[in-house]
């Protein structure tokens, strides 16, 4: 049993992650942190700080903001505790001390917590590998009240090609961009609107022909499935950085 505590426990994540425990007979979901009150469970608490956590934690699920990230990482190293990281937006400062937290604790860290859309960034390494002649154009969509753009799901696909053809750089749009598009760039586009869950699309397009793998989220659950997935993986870990790379090849 996994005693989890949910970072951002009254955000729209944070509570598909709540009723994604409360399926899981392999976690219990001990208590939140979030800076609201207005989540009224006599069985599932919600403090505003950490400081006034006495539970036992064994992982911590992070949907929160970048801000939080001191916190946090205070509390698990304290503690003893592994963080799923699923919170997008950091800095490089961030990044850096959750790379040294990983020297202390087991950190998970994903841009997306979706196993569908880690199955697709193996398949673009595996296209760009076959198609690197071919101009590369990554869109991403999602709801009007995200905060970060692009998304760091189109980062990492972006990352994917990256890491297959290293000649390549980033072109994020085209606004006041003069000239013809270089064989290098690797286009990156954001759109916002309403209230689409997440949509992601690589293109590769050649003179003739084009080749499309795209990934659709239709119920913000699959990424709470996913970071429920994640914890169970996490509990019992050596301190270390891990990512669904690691949570799919334990599984396969």
């Amino acid at each position: 049993m996994v005693n989890v505590l949910i970072s951002g426990a009254l955000g729209r994540m944070g509570k598909k992650v709540f009723e994604s425990g409360l399926n899981c007979e392999e976690v219990k979901l001990v208590c939140g942190i979030d800076i609201k009150d207005d989540f009224s469970n006599p069985n599932f608490p919600i403090y505003d700080c950490f400081c006034k956590v006495n539970e036992k934690i064994d992982v911590i699920i992070d949907f929160s903001r970048p801000t939080s990230l001191d916190n946090i990482l205070d509390f698990a190293i304290k503690n003893n505790c592994g963080v799923v990281f699923c919170t997008t937006g950091y800095t490089e400062e961030d990044l850096a001390k959750i790379d040294d937290a990983s020297k202390k604790i087991a950190v998970f860290r994903s841009a997306n917590m979706s196993l569908g859309v880690n199955v697709l960034i193996k398949a673009v390494k595996e296209v760009a590998s076959k198609l690197g002649d071919f101009d590369i154009e990554i869109t991403e969509a999602h709801h009007n009240k995200k905060v970060d753009a692009p998304s760091g799901t189109a980062l990492m696909l972006a990352d994917a090609v990256k890491n297959v053809l290293t000649d390549k750089n980033y072109v994020y749009g085209r606004s006041g961009v003069v000239g013809k598009r270089t064989k290098q760039e690797i286009g990156i586009h954001a759109i916002r609107g309403g209230n689409i869950v997440g949509d992601h699309q690589v293109m590769f397009i050649g003179e003739n022909e084009t080749i499309t793998l795209s990934h659709h989220a239709s119920d913000r659950a699959l990424f709470a499935d996913g970071a429920i997935k994640a914890s169970i993986f996490l509990k019992g870990k050596n301190s270390g950085f891990y990512d669904m790379n690691d949570l799919l090849s334990e599984n396969d």
